[in-house]
């Protein structure tokens, strides 16, 4: 059970970051845990924003774990698995404050996916994406709606397909993903801190009006995601998933 994710409160602003030591890699218990702070921040009536970031320096997250993803035997293991992404964006979907990304580094798969599912995301130059899914046999499905909310159904077809290839920080500024990209860590960090505090001071309710507006069509969601986790769990089965993410653990 390694990795955490702890829960920082100062001056009406939640921060919740997550760790795992396999670049900050997503297994099941942490993926509730990141889901039930997520929770937990939205119904505290004294914070006004949540920021969600990880620790290190130039990782983000690297999506699934590979080594739960390996393990998994049968399909309903399987679809628990994804369901937990599914349950991390719903989570943000729903919290009725405003989430802001703090993408210091890489990101792969799930790790786009909880990019993608911040209201107002802001990265480092060092912050490549790349939808790695379909290199092991699976595809983007449960990530794929927020994906594709946020920088549309061409750029997310780009990195489905090209699932060997990151694309630049500065790529993913240009579609949306990320609203800006910093040079250093200290440039983000600095400019996020300065960014809350302004953004802390405006009208709550205004901004929870406006976090409804941004989500409006993603009701259905709840059951979308589940049926994308079946497609999951079932792929993650198959000879050609298994002996890819084989190959990838014994690189």
């Amino acid at each position: 059970m390694e990795g955490h994710v702890s829960t920082h409160f100062e001056n009406g602003i939640t921060s919740i970051t997550f760790y795992h030591p396999a670049q900050n890699s997503m297994p099941g218990h942490l993926l509730a845990k990141l889901a039930e702070a997520i929770t937990a921040a939205g119904k505290d009536n004294d914070t006004i924003l949540i920021v969600l970031k990880s620790e290190g320096d130039r990782t983000f997250s690297a999506g699934a774990s590979f080594t739960e993803l390996a393990a998994i035997q049968d399909f309903e293991t399987g679809k628990k698995f994804f369901m937990g992404f599914a349950g991390v964006i719903n989570a943000m979907r729903k919290c009725p404050k405003i989430i802001i990304g703090r993408v210091q580094g890489k990101a792969v798969g799930g790790g786009v996916g909880l990019a993608a599912a911040c209201d107002y995301c802001m990265a480092t130059k060092y912050a490549s994406v790349r939808l790695s899914e379909l290199a092991v046999g699976i595809g983007p499905f449960v990530i794929g709606p927020v994906v594709e909310r946020k920088v549309g159904l061409s750029a997310f077809s780009q990195m489905a397909i090209n699932a060997d290839e990151w694309q630049t920080a500065e790529w993913a500024k240009q579609k949306g993903l990320f609203t800006e990209s910093f040079e250093t860590l200290k440039q983000l960090d600095d400019y996020i801190d300065h960014f809350t505090k302004i953004l802390g001071k405006k009208n709550p309710e205004a901004l929870g009006l406006l976090k409804k507006v941004f989500w409006e069509g993603t009701d259905h969601w709840d059951t979308l995601l589940e049926q994308r986790a079946e497609m999951s769990g079932k792929l993650i089965l198959s000879d050609f998933a298994k002996n890819a993410i084989k190959s990838f653990l014994n690189a």
